[in-house]
């Protein structure tokens, strides 16, 4: 997911946003205005809080230990995904030191922080959450999703406790997959959530025959994982200039492009593309400001 291509837009390429990204001064490498612009925000129809469109996820890109050329890239990270008004991150147990190093390099700044628990079994499952919050440093979690729906129905019990503790502000479940949609669909039908994270992606549009509407009908939010798809389109897509429609939704690069693609469904609340590159994060929060098509915009697009 990291390798998204340089393509022209209004004199504007992928290299440039990477030259605005260098030294992480972001108040003043950013063009002029560029960090003004406020990131979009929806709610959360269960709270009412309201959530900036891109956040980060920390699969792969956070799973370096401390002293590797990796992990110093990393504070560079969250400093653009806050520079940018963004302030969610989603992490899981099963993501190798993904949650210590969010929680290392996070401290005590204000995140949405979001991880999951994913083993089976009652005390299992308690054992790997408390764990998880103090990898992260957070003794309270403001999302924690079951994973991929493992024992579901019993760690769903823990968590409404958990929850009516104030132990957790929000829960959820998760998967990233067309073949379990069935026993996704299933569970929002029959249990009240808060989220559903959940793959879509321009290259993979399942989750908006059914799932999508449903989570909206439900009063669910929606975390989009994969938002690039497997990535294929970024490869195939690594040495084409964007088409003159990019400008019209004010986006500059491919990434933007498929991350706008994601948010113009109206029951994404925010996109969670992972990276552990700052100048990337950079590119993908510039997807969540500016203009925003309507899904009808799309009907006639291709890419690569």
């Amino acid at each position: 997911m990291d390798t998204i291509p340089a393509s022209p837009v209004n004199g504007v390429t992928r290299a440039r946003v990477l030259r605005w990204a260098a030294g992480l001064s972001l108040a003043t490498t950013l063009p002029a205005g560029a960090a003004a612009a406020p990131m979009d925000q929806r709610r959360i129809p269960t709270s009412g809080e309201s959530l900036p469109v891109i956040g980060c996820g920390t699969y792969v890109g956070f799973d370096h230990a401390p002293g590797s050329p990796e992990y110093g890239r990393l504070p560079g990270v969250l400093d653009a995904l806050f520079a940018a008004g963004g302030s969610v991150l989603d992490s899981s147990p099963m993501y190798g030191r993904a949650e210590a190093t969010t929680g290392e390099l996070l401290g005590k700044r204000p995140a949405f922080v979001a991880t999951k628990v994913w083993t089976s079994g009652r005390d299992a499952g308690i054992r790997q959450m408390e764990t998880s919050m103090r990898l992260l440093g957070r003794p309270r979690i403001d999302l924690m999703q079951i994973h991929n729906l493992v024992d579901w129905r019993t760690h769903l019990a823990t968590l409404r406790r958990w929850k009516d503790q104030g132990r957790v502000r929000h829960i959820g479940i998760t998967h990233y997959t067309s073949s379990a949609y069935g026993e996704v669909e299933a569970v929002l039908r029959a249990e009240p959530l808060d989220f559903l994270q959940i793959n879509y992606a321009f290259d993979d549009r399942d989750a908006a025959a059914r799932l999508l509407p449903l989570a909206a009908d439900r009063g669910v939010a929606v975390l989009v994982n994969r938002p690039f798809g497997g990535g294929g389109l970024l490869r195939r897509t690594r040495d084409l200039p964007l088409p003159g429609w990019a400008a019209e939704i004010g986006a500059a690069s491919w990434a933007q492009v498929l991350l706008k693609f994601v948010l113009s469904h109206p029951a994404v609340t925010c996109a969670i593309p992972g990276t552990g590159r700052p100048e990337h994060m950079v590119d993908n929060a510039a997807a969540g400001r500016g203009p925003l098509p309507s899904p009808a915009f799309w009907a006639d697009k291709a890419i690569g």
